[in-house]
Parts: structure tokens; sequence; C-alpha cells
């Protein structure tokens, strides 16, 4: 093979290689392009959203149904308010409730919506009032690191107390 068809082969492979990581990359960030699917917007409000963004995807069942649209702070309650965008061929009755989960390893969360039992459905600009904030790592090893505290110095004062009580 001449020098040249081997620089060319190369550099085919390489543009190859170049465009699947770019597109891996746009996949992982949700920066894909959109399909012009129809949404209907819905609103929830979390005490806590942990790290949700927007783009962030709306899942029920595993299924994507949607995505979040914008993250605001409500300048009254100090609850962070969720716009979700969902597709119109999912309609979601108005008992349904939504929590944030964290999916994978690489930890991306999501709003995971529970489909409930009202026969009424949601209509566009309704409010998911059963929400479930995202859990926090860091406030959880708190939580059991203050439970543990607690727990040993109870131990320790409950052993002691025993010790120098007067015996008959």
């Amino acid at each position: 093979m001449k020098r040249s068809t081997i620089d060319l082969w190369v550099g085919i492979f390489v543009a190859i290689g170049i465009a699947s990581v770019i597109f891996l990359s746009l996949k992982v960030a949700n920066l894909t392009p959109q399909s012009n699917e129809q949404t209907y917007a819905l609103t929830a409000d979390f005490d806590n959203i942990g790290g949700l963004k927007v783009k962030a995807p709306v899942k029920s069942a595993g299924v994507l149904v949607g995505r979040v649209s914008n993250i605001q702070l409500d300048a009254k309650t100090y609850q962070a308010k969720v716009t979700l965008a969902i597709n119109k061929q999912y309609q979601f009755s108005k008992d349904a409730s939504a929590e944030i989960l964290t999916a994978g390893i690489l930890g991306e969360q999501y709003v995971g919506l529970t489909e409930g039992g009202d026969p009424d459905t949601l209509q566009p600009g309704d409010k998911i009032s059963l929400t479930s904030s995202a859990m926090v790592l860091e406030q959880l090893i708190g939580k059991f690191m203050t439970n543990f505290a607690e727990k040993g110095s109870n131990d320790s004062s409950s052993g002691h107390a025993d010790k120098t009580a007067p015996q008959q």
C-alpha cells in the first residue's frame, strides 16, 4: 500500500473517533437535539432538589416521559419550583406523585412520576401536590453521625450510672 492510502485511512479513522466522542459527550450531557414532540407543562414544589438540572429526564416506571424545563426558587415559600415538560401522549392522574431520584453510577438526578388512582387527569399548568425531595448524601451522613454520637453518649452515661449506683 502506498503511504498516501494509509494516511487517508488513518485520517478517516481519527475523524470517526472524534465524531463518536462528541456524540457521546452530548448524549451524556443531555444536549442532543430534541425532537419537536408536543408537550404540556406541570409544576411541582420541592424542599430540596439536590443536583437536579434543567433538561434532566422525567421518568415514569423507567420510561422517559418528559424533561425538566425550568427550576426557580419561590420567594414566598422558599421551595424550589420545578416545571416539567411532559409529552402529550402521557397523561397522569391528579393524585400522581413526583420524587427526585438518582440513577446509575454517574448519579444523574431525575424526576420520577408515580401514577395515582384518581380518574381525573392533570391539565396543562397544574401542580403536582405530592412530592418527595432529593436525598442529600451529606445530610444522611450527618444524621447518622449525630445518632451514632447520641447513642454512644447514652450508652456510656447509662453504663457509668450502673457502676456508681449503690448496691443493696
